[in-house]
């Protein structure tokens, strides 16, 4: 017997690789055209610090007309969720960052290099795991649990180094006749990749981010094949990557460590490895020291949480864009209404240590945002948001032409109002704007500098009586406040009081404050001019009679 002799043995049904060499045509795209892919598990929910690897991926792969494709790595079936893939392709649909082709839902695809799913692809696996058999760099294992839990006390006992390599790789020269034997025999058995590597002799990489590396050679004796017939993580992503043609991995830097592995991997299959970019974590403050940002301790780690809390993907992007490259904040400050499209990402500029999360700065480019959308943008997001998390605001919003108004105040002016966040923040927002939500409010009112009822009453009533006048215009509407400021002897300027603040009382704004509170029970609103145009006399009038009354 030989090699081919005991490959056949082990893999009778397996194809040539060239069937698949042929089949996996070269991909048609023009120079430096990036291929890569987002390759998860479909384990549990998306993880930001996965969504931030899509973000540069897809980036990386649209600026060059290249290609980015949903891998689903589902060899290891015990960890797999019901409807993993389905979150999977949900939670990047809701970004924006839906791939040029992979898996579409839990069984369709789209592209010419599938399947997509691993679990799919064992046929091909076993014919490059028969290929090495074939050529003696690869062979059969039948070391069972037992054998390998010895192994590894000995090694313990002995302080050295943990693993199945040299003279701890017990069924590395079995004779091919020996192999066959046990296999024919029905002894269970994997198939490992026979090492070439020395761990003294030490390899030189250059990551696109973290610069010039070097390791230890790979010596141990890895699984290719395990016992089901599936392969494992390191030998398919290794097939994968050279058939589907990936030019690029991006990928988190808890892999960094693998790369011995993976570019021995390429090497023996006489594959060309692709260029590599391992991203370092995005990270979080606690207790004085830095941490990842976990899972099991974050809620904002789950892209979930961003959906939930109804923050535009835009500005969940544009924050990853920000922390990928140190220049972004300075390009959007130079083209603050440009498309994130026309920022060019760099590899080169990316950060070799993890950013720090910060969800203020996710927050304030959010409002910047949404200041930019129009009303009926608003409205509709805001709709789509409530109809799945706020039943309240949905009913607020049924009366889509009154909401349209509300949602028009102070925007599309040159300094639009930045009020909203989130889809979450809307209903706070705008709930004094609805007379029959404005009764129900249990909030007190707080005049701010202005505290004598006396005063307080007098402006009111002045306002109603005598100055309030539904068809003014917005000057005409200030000129009035400003006359009612000085009938009661205050500041017709908020200039003229700061000059000589002892000669009167107060200004022109507190009075405007008083009759904003009274109105909407609020120090801080958008226009009071536009809110007393949308709310309308009958509805201002009440309001006021109600103030005077609280008094």
């Amino acid at each position: 017997m030989d090699y081919k002799d005991l490959a056949n043995l082990i893999f009778p049904d397996a194809k040539p690789i060239s069937y698949y060499e042929e089949k996996y045509a070269k991909r048609n795209l023009k120079e430096g055209a990036i291929v890569t892919r987002f390759a998860p598990s479909p384990t549990g929910f998306v993880h930001l610090g996965s969504l931030y690897q899509v973000a540069i991926a897809k980036k990386l792969a649209k600026q060059t007309d290249g290609v980015l494709f949903l891998r689903i790595e589902d060899t290891d079936q015990k960890r797999e969720v019901e409807n993993g893939v389905t979150g999977i392709i949900k939670s990047l649909e809701d970004f924006g960052l839906t791939p040029d082709e992979g898996m579409i839902d839990e069984v369709n695809e789209k592209g010419d290099y599938g399947p997509y799913k691993q679990s799919l692809r064992k046929d091909i696996y076993q014919a490059y795991a028969k290929h090495l058999l074939e050529q003696g760099k690869a062979y059969p294992c039948f070391a069972t649990t037992e054998e390998l839990e010895e192994m590894r006390e000995k090694q313990e006992k002995a302080k050295i180094r943990p693993g199945y390599y040299g003279v701890w790789a017990k069924y590395r020269n079995l004779s091919v006749e020996e192999a066959a034997e046990k296999i024919k025999n029905g002894e269970e058995y994997i198939v490992r990749l026979k090492s070439p590597g020395n761990e003294e002799k030490r390899i030189k990489h250059h990551d696109l981010i973290k610069g010039n590396v070097d390791f230890p050679e790979n010596d141990q004796d890895i699984v290719i094949i395990k016992a089901d017939g599936l392969p494992t993580y390191h030998f398919a992503h290794a097939v994968d990557d050279h058939l589907m043609q990936t030019t690029h991995v991006i990928r988190g830097d808890e892999w960094l460590s693998s790369i011995p592995i993976h570019l021995q991997l390429f090497q023996m299959l006489e594959f060309k490895a692709p260029k590599y970019a391992h991203i370092a974590p995005i990270m979080k403050e606690d207790d004085g020291g830095k941490r990842k940002l976990s899972k099991r301790k974050d809620p904002e780690a789950a892209v979930s949480y961003y959906t939930d809390e109804g923050i535009p993907k835009e500005a969940v992007i544009e924050y990853l864009l920000n922390i990928a490259n140190s220049n972004f904040e300075s390009w959007r400050k130079a083209n603050p209404n440009a498309s994130l499209d026309d920022f060019e990402l760099q590899i080169s500029k990316m950060s070799v240590s993890g950013a720090l999360f910060d969800i203020v700065k996710i927050l304030d480019i959010s409002k910047t945002v949404i200041s930019k959308y129009t009303a009926e943008q608003i409205y509709d997001e805001a709709m789509k948001w409530a109809k799945v998390y706020d039943k309240e605001l949905e009913q607020m919003l049924e009366n889509k032409e009154y909401a349209l108004k509300v949602f028009g105040i102070e925007r599309g002016n040159a300094k639009p109002r930045k009020d909203i966040s989130k889809w979450s923040d809307v209903k706070d927002n705008i709930i004094y704007m609805y007379d029959d939500k404005f009764d129900g409010i249990d909030e007190k009112y707080d005049y701010q500098k202005v505290q004598d009822k006396e005063t307080i009453e007098k402006i009111v009533k002045l306002y109603i009586e005598k100055y309030y006048n539904e068809n003014d215009d917005k000057q005409t509407w200030f000129d009035k406040i400003k006359d009612l400021a000085e009938e009661i002897g205050y500041a017709r300027e908020v200039k003229e009081w700061k000059k000589e603040p002892e000669k009167w009382p107060g200004h022109v704004g507190d009075v405007s404050t008083v009759l904003r509170v009274a109105l909407t029970r609020r120090s801080n609103t958008p226009d009071m001019y536009e809110i007393m145009q949308v709310l309308g006399k009958d509805s201002i009038k009440a309001r006021f009679e109600k103030a005077l009354k609280a008094l």
